[in-house]
């Protein structure tokens, strides 16, 4: 269900890693990491955590302009891996890579 402020707790730590940029892939909008702009070279590092929910939700959610529109189960597919070889390509791993993953959100979260 996520940690509640934690985004804003990291955001708001002075490391210009995160920022807030928007690509389009296949009609999908995601919010990703500029690591390009942050860092030029390939990052080194121990541990990768990644909260996949945020991941496939963000590169599963169709184009605010179109409400009825939906990719398929291959688009979906295609546009996470894509993201998740984006992040592999600038950060280069020691030891972990960790993925955490939630069960479907409870019918009274869904239907908020």
């Amino acid at each position: 269900m996520g940690i509640p402020k934690f985004f804003r707790y990291v955001s708001e730590i002075p490391i210009d890693l995160a920022v807030d940029t928007r690509e389009q892939h296949s009609r999908v909008w995601w919010v990703a990491y500029d690591l390009e702009r942050a860092y030029p070279m390939t990052l080194l590092s121990d541990n990768l955590y990644l909260d996949f929910n945020g991941i496939i939700h963000n590169c599963s959610r169709p184009n605010d302009e179109d409400a009825h529109f939906r990719l398929t189960e291959e688009q979906n597919n295609t546009s996470i891996f894509t993201y998740v070889d984006r992040l592999f390509g600038k950060i280069k791993l020691k030891k972990l890579f960790f993925m955490a993953v939630d069960g479907v959100a409870p019918r009274a979260k869904m239907n908020q």
